[in-house]
């Protein structure tokens, strides 16, 4: 993925994870907006073309798998990364969001900077 007009959508409702999220694909050249709830992430879907988005697992209205799965309706080639502290990646319900697509990958939390940038990387 070029960075240059890739519009990344940071799904958190932590203000400081939103926060380094964003310093981090600032500084990689990616233009970001942030959430901090499904509504929030779907009204911003519904304005801007998004080629990425960074979902929590677990927002205050909403579970980040069905989130993922509103997302797809709204955008099917949309790139989704699940960033958890909450699951591990060889969960179950982890493991089938990605062979069934729903998901690209997952990254736990606390995250490297290059595990960030790899999912990035189609």
């Amino acid at each position: 993925m070029r960075e240059q007009g890739k519009l990344i959508l940071i799904v958190d409702d932590e203000p400081d994870m939103c926060w380094a999220l964003e310093h981090l694909l600032k500084n990689h050249g990616f233009a970001t907006r942030k959430a901090q709830s499904a509504r929030e992430a779907l009204e911003l879907m519904g304005r801007h073309r998004v080629a990425c988005a960074f979902l929590d697992a677990k927002l205050p209205d909403m579970d980040g798998l069905e989130l993922a799965r509103h997302i797809q309706e709204i955008a099917p080639d949309i790139g989704i990364v699940m960033v958890s502290g909450y699951f591990y990646r060889d969960d179950v319900s982890i493991q089938e969001a990605i062979s069934q697509g729903l998901i690209r990958s997952f990254i736990s939390k606390p995250f490297l900077r290059e595990e960030i940038l790899k999912a990035l990387r189609p």
